[in-house]
Order: C-alpha cells, then structure tokens, then sequence
C-alpha cells in the first residue's frame, strides 16, 4: 500500500517538507558572500548541485528571497565553501535567521580567509571551496535558482588522494536529510559503469 499525495490538494508546507524527506541526502553549498558595504554573510543551502561541467557551473536555491541572493544580485559573487562533518555545528549555526548586516562570520567567531578571485570571503577550516561569478538567477516559484560559473577552486592537500585529487573519506562531508536531520558520510561503494559491448555479450552468453 502506498500514501497517495497530489501536490494540488495539499498545503505548499507539508509538499516542501515531503520532498525534503524523500530527496536524500542532499549535499549543503555553504554560500559566502558580501554585502554592497563589504559586509560578510555566510548561509547553507541544501538543494545544491552541478549544472554544468564545461564550462564549470554549479547551482543552488534560495527558498526565498535571504541575504545570500540579495548579495549576490548586488555584487554579482559568491563562494561556496565544503561542508564537512568538523563544521556541522557552525553550518546549523549559520542557518540563523540574523537580521540584514549582521555577519554568520562574527556571530558564530569562525575564522575567514580571502578569496582569490571574488570579494566573498572562505571559511578558513573549510576543506575546499569553489569561487563564483553569477551566471543568472531563475525564479521558479517561490525559489530563485541561482547559477555561478566557478572562476577559481581551492582544494586542501590534506584532502586529496595519491592523484591528487578530493577523497570522500577525507573530506567527510556532512549532507541534509528531512527535518532536523543530518547525515555523514557511510558505506562507499565502487561500481562501474558496464559498457554497452559488455553488456550485450552478457545478454548474448545467457542466452
């Protein structure tokens, strides 16, 4: 038996948490940006992810109209530093309703760093961060997606693998589940992806 729901016939509330709860885990952008004074402000967002690869852009949502894509509209940037499992405490905190002008970064006394290309400052104990020029904003309903072609990537070298590139197991993200609930990183598995000649001598061998 399965819970039948049309979005149509219910509160937008108990939709939003619904798809929250099923569309798991959901990695956190946790977005940096400055302010038309140069003051900093510092948010999660969880509905992130790539959008394209070349050239390199990445998207996130604002529910809303916050001061992160207030920000970003004015100065036209933004950063979006990893969200690890060492910073969970402060990415909650950050999530803090302040009131425009009020900086996450001072509230919370976690420590920054310049960026390298965009006036958004990093989170220094952040493992990596992707630096950001805004490509365009989309509202889609009460959301505004937000798109920013990365312009620079730092990585911490304590991260990455014998290649040189980021391990998962050294990052150790830390993502969003429904609620109140978050998640770390568990099991890895490594599967491959079968190409289709293989696949299809497989087929052929059964047969």
């Amino acid at each position: 038996m399965r819970i039948e729901t049309d979005p149509q016939q219910v509160a937008a509330a108990d939709v939003y948490h619904l798809l929250k709860n099923l569309i798991i885990p959901r990695p956190i952008a946790w977005v940096s940006t400055v302010d038309q004074r140069g003051t900093p402000n510092l948010a999660p967002h969880s509905f992130f992810t790539v959008a394209s690869a070349n050239p390199p852009i990445v998207q996130f949502t604002s529910v809303g109209r916050k001061d992160t894509l207030r920000n970003i509209e004015q100065t036209g940037q933004f950063t979006i530093c990893f969200a690890s499992r060492h910073h969970v405490e402060e990415i909650n905190a950050s999530a803090t309703e302040f009131e425009p002008g009020r900086s996450e970064f001072a509230e919370i006394a976690l420590e920054s760093e310049p960026g390298f290309r965009v006036k958004s400052p990093r989170v220094a104990g952040s493992p990596a961060a992707l630096e950001c020029e805004l490509e365009q904003i989309i509202e889609v309903g009460d959301s505004f997606l937000v798109l920013g072609e990365v312009v620079h990537v730092a990585v911490d070298d304590n991260v990455c693998n014998d290649q040189q590139r980021p391990d998962a197991q050294l990052l150790n993200p830390v993502a969003r589940l429904g609620g109140a609930q978050w998640c770390s990183i568990g099991d890895i598995m490594s599967i491959r992806r079968i190409p289709v000649e293989k696949w299809d001598e497989q087929r052929a061998d059964a047969d």
